[in-house]
């Protein structure tokens, strides 16, 4: 079973539904014939390159409510064993994040690139690092077992930017609008950071069911679970 996962670095959702699938597959007794990848998506391809605050970004892209929006998070981040530090949280254009990691994928492989995708949700939630800072990146890489000076040299080249470019367009022809989005055999599809059961539901009827969409998950996408691309 395939299973591709739509998200963004900047997600908070999509450190919260990765936690929660990854419990659902430990669950799971076919878990190793599962594969996990990791596509791009980004909720503000327009953010430039230049770091700025979480809390800054945040109040001037959702204002007052933000504050409210990180305390859920950081509540619900507690009960599934993550931490969340918004006050060091730094927000920057996360394509190169994505090209990292769709290096990770086709020069490594899915365990390597999954690693990868923890470090980076690690690093930017919980430790302030500045995910679009190509140092940075190339360290993290390093502590998720790549080859530092490579990453490096990959992130310094364009390699990628068209493929992960391309990847993110797919992703909005396919109807991809909030993240994470979570694809099962390029066929059923399950928006939000859902709870752990509900993902465990979905791999047992996929696994099952050959020609008939999960009925229960796909009607429970949840409002508050994803992020959205804002409209406008």
């Amino acid at each position: 079973m395939k299973v591709e996962i739509y998200s963004d670095i900047a997600c908070p959702w999509c450190y919260v539904g990765k936690r929660r699938f990854e419990r659902a597959l430990a669950a799971f007794p076919q878990a190793d014939q599962v594969e996990v990848v990791y596509r791009p998506f980004q909720l503000a391809p327009d953010k430039s390159e230049t770091p700025e605050s979480h809390r800054a970004y945040l109040d001037a892209r959702y204002g007052p409510q933000s504050a409210a929006m990180d305390a859920r998070l950081e509540e619900l981040g507690r009960a599934e064993g993550l931490a969340f530090d918004f006050d060091r949280a730094i927000e920057n254009n996360t394509l190169l994040a994505h090209r990292l990691l769709w290096h990770a994928l086709n020069a490594y492989g899915a365990k390597e690139q999954a690693a990868l995708k923890d470090r980076l949700l690690v690093a930017h939630f919980a430790e302030g690092a500045d995910v679009g800072d190509r140092d940075t990146l190339a360290a993290l890489a390093a502590e998720a077992g790549l080859d530092r000076d490579r990453a490096a040299a990959f992130l310094a080249s364009d390699e990628g930017r068209a493929e992960v470019l391309a990847e993110i367009d797919d992703a909005r022809g396919i109807g991809v609008n909030a993240v994470p989005t979570f694809v099962f055999e390029g066929k059923w599809a399950v928006q939000g950071g859902q709870e752990s059961s509900t993902f465990l539901r979905v791999l047992e009827q996929v696994a099952q069911e050959t020609g008939a969409v999960p009925a229960a998950p796909a009607a429970d996408a949840c409002s508050d679970g994803a992020c959205e691309v804002p409209a406008g």
